[in-house]
């Protein structure tokens, strides 16, 4: 979970928090368009606005040491995410990339994630009430890399476009 604070848009800067290991993590965004309890997977297309470019930034040395995630994925400017929201796509088989400073770190695609997006929303709709606007990242292929000042990082779905960072 990440607050709204975290919440970046294209072309902004990531502030590092620390001088450990800060690495990016491209990621699918499902972006629900309504209020989602109880959704049963043949229904999860209905409350679905979109999708969109996500980079799950995360300071690894806080989040291990911590033993939960919230901290240290949830700094500000670390949920980058745009360039918009796709309505009209097909996501069970899009290319997904992380470049940084034009140097591909990580590529795949998803249809390799290892929960399918009706089975990531009806899941957690069990669990919390989802309303319009929340979005769930829906995980990251191997390759992340560590960021550094200075770099510029690019998150790339087929289908959707390029969201662009800068690092600070």
């Amino acid at each position: 979970m990440k607050p709204p604070s975290a919440i970046i848009n294209p072309d902004e800067e990531i502030v590092l928090p620390t001088n450990d290991r800060t690495d990016h993590e491209a990621e699918l965004a499902i972006v629900i368009g309504r209020k989602a309890k109880d959704v049963s997977e043949s229904e999860v297309r209905d409350y679905i606005l979109g999708y969109t470019c996500f980079n799950d930034v995360s300071e690894r040395v806080i989040q291990r040491g911590d033993g939960q995630w919230t901290r240290g994925k949830g700094f500000d400017t670390f949920a980058p995410m745009g360039p918009w929201i796709v309505t009209d796509l097909d996501a069970s088989k899009l290319k997904i990339e992380a470049l940084v400073n034009g140097v591909v770190k990580q590529s795949s695609d998803t249809s390799y994630l290892i929960f399918g997006i009706p089975t990531l929303v009806s899941f957690i709709s069990k669990a919390m009430t989802l309303l319009p606007g929340d979005i769930i990242a829906t995980g990251t292929p191997s390759g992340v890399s560590p960021l550094k000042h200075g770099d510029t990082v690019e998150i790339r779905v087929e289908g959707i476009g390029t969201l662009r960072n800068f690092v600070k």
